[in-house]
């Protein structure tokens, strides 16, 4: 019974000391008071990888592998990370955003990574994470 408890409590310790995933940290911006419920849903949906891109449509035998390209032209497969990060469109809209607010920065590949980035920019201030987060998901 000791040795249970020994492994038990080792695991226990071993999940709890490490550091959260960063998918937990961006789960807990996506909720604003200022935005209505459906943006963070589509937040919490686009953080996960679960909208209904031609990559996901295909994933779940929907569509076939012949028309995954972007709609916007560019020849890209349609992956959330390409429509919402890497598109010409999703892009340059960021930067028009960074320029504005006065980010610098590589955007990230993931979108959690660049949803907790963005939004803990100017640091731990709660006003300036919030205005962050705000304009994160209005641009979303």
């Amino acid at each position: 019974m000791t040795i249970i408890f020994n492994v038990i409590s080792s695991i226990y310790h071993l999940l709890t000391s490490q550091d959260p995933p960063l998918l937990h940290t961006s789960d807990n911006l996506i909720w604003h008071s200022k935005v209505h419920v459906k943006v963070s849903i589509l937040a919490w949906l686009l953080l996960r990888d679960r909208v209904l891109t031609k990559d996901n449509l295909l994933g779940r035998d929907i569509i076939t592998g012949a028309n995954t390209s972007c709609l916007a032209g560019c020849g890209q497969v349609e992956t959330t990370q390409h429509l919402f990060l890497q598109c010409d469109i999703s892009s340059s809209l960021w930067q028009q955003v960074r320029s504005w607010v006065g980010v610098s920065g590589v955007d990230h590949q993931s979108i959690p990574d660049h949803f907790v980035h963005f939004t803990n920019y100017f640091g731990g201030l709660r006003e300036r994470r919030s205005f962050m987060q705000l304009i994160w998901l209005i641009c979303i």
